[in-house]
């Protein structure tokens, strides 16, 4: 493949896919030095062979040459002159010069184009001498790293001499099997070994020396063996892949043979941790290949052995932990989780297997996502400070590999679901719904606890509940498209879909962009609800109680409690508020009076406008519903008197204009004609509107046009009525605004006359039109016979009314 003949130095590659990007002893910094600084380095090395002395700046020298290693070369004079320097009798060096003099010519063999097999023999006599009969006094765990690099590097080279390749691999096999302890507690080195091992893997010769050297991984499996970590394993997961690339590059069937047993043996000798991410490997390198020929028969046989190992790492894990979405203080299983769930998530496609599926599903949500590990810690900091969080723990999370990697986890873990057995999909739903309603109950406690007091440590963990949100909906959308648009729709899908619509409810809080994923799992999963009454009955009887909402909890007796402050659970409420109109005709009136009308008409009075206007929405909603029965409209009746109430007392503070115009207009329309209701809706109205005119400025008719005064919004809303109340009501409005318009000044008078001259003209409604007219014309009429505005209505109190402009008024009242 062309990936692995642009990886010039694997060890770099190992390390930059691992998301480790440390530099080792080596001298992998990116720094470069000035050609003159290089060249007088050079210089410089040369001069121990003359002088037969190697000093301090000499030392130097070596590390200016590594510092600039992406722009050096290491040309053949200057390899003979590092292997002079290496083989020097009268020169003695310091433990600190070997690793680097072996990096040099390590950047000498990857970047030379051919380098002469002459050369590489030389370079092998000395390096073979250094490691052996001198290993002994010169032992560091750099220098094996760096020993097994070039010995790796040395036998992958094309021009090399078969004989010295075997001679490499039998050095590099005996030096791990031997001295692996000593690059144990040292991570920075495992690059340079795995490397070195790759370049190994990928050597021409006799399948039998990589059969050997591929058995070395299993020093992962060891107590005194590296240590296991996610960053090592990716780094076995990729070079297993650069290795099967080059296999497959190099259509050597054989290798790919043998790599099958390669995973058998790490799969006797139990050595689930180097298994199970030398399986992503394999998987990865072969979902990227297109194999040809004999090589597919080969590479399915691969495919199935690697899938199989990953699956026997994931079954014994299962087996072993009393339960696997419950543990706690185990390292072991905490390790393995992820390590299998990066291996498949970077492993590409792999057919279903149920501890996979398990497996995948408790990774998300207790490594993935540790969201209720999180949350415990931080609620036990508030009764026992020493148990308090290290936010440090939080970001570091954050910037981890598994947690960057949860979006290709949770599409593997969709995948399996389509083919899971349908009793572990049940199970994997359960802990999915489960998940989410823990996730609500612990975060409102943690952001009521930590909000104006620790604002960044709860946005940090909001990142990772943002996160597993979108796990949520993605794995909710493949539920919906299996469940409720398959074979199973004659399955009662009823109880999935409340579960994903509680569910939904649960993590709402944390939707901070609108995904069409989301729209699409709530509308598959709403369109099933409100077929059937009593799933709807279900879905609102799982809403908090209205007890629930506005009393405080006992975890909140350290926070001054204000319900219209939950902002966690405001966000659940509003997913109900939207959903239930979407199927509200189903809804029985007792149902709608005991559940959802105290909350509806509670969070009208919430001060934020959007939760306030969905309330509103949800009013209309029941108000306009078609189904009707003497229940259902005596409740719209009696609802309709509170919801005045209520809309106008919050007005303007709270009450949005837009909320309560659409349920006045909907109570208008649907009410029955000569409602009490109504009457009363038109009385109150009027009311308010006087009263939020009596206090405008002097201005504000001058500036009508200009103006969003909520006065002018009420006036505007009385205007509209005039073609929307029944008939039967219309007399009593028409009366009630002609008085607060005469009772108006002339400016206001005007204003609301030349509002209504367009309206009445433009009307199409040949019922109330005639009417109307004679009603605008006495209207206008009794506003030119006044003054002041404001006295020409009987009982005003104002004394100086005069008997002829109220007997007008009377006959106005009259015709009316």
């Amino acid at each position: 493949m062309a990936r692995q003949a642009n990886t010039l130095f694997l060890e770099e590659w190992l390390r930059s896919n691992s998301g480790n990007s440390g530099s080792n002893s080596g001298g992998d910094s990116s720094s470069s030095s000035s050609a003159r600084a290089i060249i007088q380095a050079w210089a410089e090395l040369r001069d121990t062979l003359t002088h037969q002395s190697f000093q301090p700046h000499h030392l130097q020298s070596l590390r200016i040459l590594l510092d600039s290693r992406a722009s050096l070369h290491v040309a053949d004079p200057q390899a003979k002159l590092l292997l002079s320097i290496l083989s020097a009798r009268n020169l003695i060096l310091p433990l600190e010069a070997y690793p680097l003099l072996l990096r040099l010519l390590y950047i000498w063999v990857r970047k030379s184009f051919r380098p002469t097999s002459v050369l590489i023999d030389s370079a092998v006599e000395v390096l073979s001498r250094l490691l052996t009969t001198e290993f002994g006094s010169k032992k560091t765990p750099e220098l094996l790293s760096e020993g097994v690099l070039l010995l790796g590097a040395f036998s992958f080279v094309p021009s090399a001499a078969e004989t010295t390749k075997k001679l490499c691999l039998e050095l590099l096999c005996r030096l791990l099997e031997d001295e692996y302890r000593l690059v144990s507690p040292y991570d920075g080195l495992i690059a340079d070994i795995l490397a070195g091992i790759g370049y190994a893997l990928c050597c021409s010769v006799n399948v039998h020396y990589v059969r050997s050297l591929n058995a070395l991984l299993g020093i992962w499996g060891k107590e005194d063996g590296p240590r296991a970590s996610i960053s090592n394993g990716l780094m076995i997961l990729h070079l297993v892949e650069w290795a099967i690339s080059g296999f497959l590059k190099l259509h050597s069937q054989e290798k790919l043979l043998q790599f099958a047993e390669v995973l058998e043996t790490l799969k006797e000798k139990g050595n689930p941790f180097a298994l199970a991410m030398a399986s992503g490997g394999v998987l990865r390198a072969l979902n990227r290949s297109e194999p040809s020929g004999q090589a597919v028969q080969i590479v399915s046989r691969l495919r199935i052995s690697a899938e199989s190992c990953i699956e026997s790492v994931a079954r014994d894990l299962i087996l072993n932990t009393r339960d696997v979405f419950n543990y706690s203080g185990d390292c072991t299983t905490s390790l393995m989780l992820r390590c299998i769930s990066l291996a498949l998530a970077r492993g590409g496609s792999v057919s279903s297997r149920p501890p996979l599926f398990i497996s995948l599903a408790a990774a998300l949500l207790t490594e993935i996502f540790p969201l209720r590990y999180f949350y415990y810690r931080m609620l036990e900091a508030t009764h026992d400070r020493t148990t308090r969080l290290d936010h440090n723990e939080i970001k570091e999370h954050l910037n981890s590999v598994a947690f960057r990697e949860a979006g290709s986890i949770t599409a593997v873990f969709c995948n399996q679901y389509v083919s899971a057995d349908e009793k572990d999909k049940v199970i994997v739903e359960n802990k999915i719904w489960g998940f989410c309603q823990e996730l609500y109950s612990l975060h409102r406690q943690v952001a009521l606890l930590l909000r104006g007091t620790e604002d960044e440590l709860l946005r940090d963990i909001e990142k990772i509940a943002e996160s597993a949100f979108l796990m949520v909906v993605v794995f909710s959308l493949s539920v919906t498209k299996h469940k409720l648009n398959s074979k199973f729709l004659s399955e009662a899908p009823n109880e999935t879909s409340l579960s994903i619509l509680v569910s939904f409810s649960c993590v709402e809080y944390f939707r901070r962009i609108r995904l069409p994923e989301y729209m699409d799992a709530v509308r598959g999963v709403v369109g099933s609800v409100q077929e059937d009454e009593a799933s709807c009955i279900s879905f609102i009887e799982s809403m908090p109680s209205y007890t629930d909402l506005t009393s405080p909890h006992e975890f909140l007796q350290k926070v001054e409690y204000a319900w219209f402050k939950d902002e966690v659970q405001t966000a659940r409420v509003l997913f109900y508020l939207r959903v239930i109109p979407t199927f509200i005709e189903h809804v029985p009136g007792h149902v709608f009076s005991r559940v959802i009308a105290p909350i509806m008409f509670l969070y009208m009075g919430h001060p934020n406008g959007k939760v306030a206007r969905a309330s509103h929405s949800l009013f209309v909603a029941f108000v306009s519903s078609g189904k009707e029965s003497e229940e259902r409209a005596s409740l719209k009746e009696q609802l309709a008197f509170y919801y005045i109430q209520r809309s106008l007392a919050g007005y303007p503070d709270f009450t949005p204009f837009e909320g309560m115009a659409s349920g006045v207009a909907a109570l208008v329309r649907n009410l029955p004609a000569g409602s009490a209701a109504t009457f009363y809706c038109v009385h109150s109205l009027v009311e308010k509107t006087k009263k939020l005119c009596s206090n405008v400025k002097a201005d504000f008719w001058k500036n009508w046009q200009g103006e969003s005064d909520p006065c002018k919004k009420l006036l505007e809303l009385l205007l509209r009525l005039i073609s929307l109340v029944d008939i039967q009501v219309l007399p009593e409005l028409m009366k009630l605004l002609a008085q607060m318009i005469v009772e108006l000044p002339k400016d206001g008078q005007n204003t609301i006359l030349n509002e209504l001259y367009p309206q009445v003209a433009e009307s199409d409604d040949v019922t109330r039109k005639p009417t109307l007219v004679s009603w605008l014309q006495s209207v206008s009429y009794l506003c030119s016979q006044s003054e002041s505005g404001s006295a020409v209505v009987k009982g005003t109190g104002n004394e100086e009314s005069s008997p002829a402009k109220s007997s007008i008024w009377d006959r106005f009242i009259a015709r009316l």
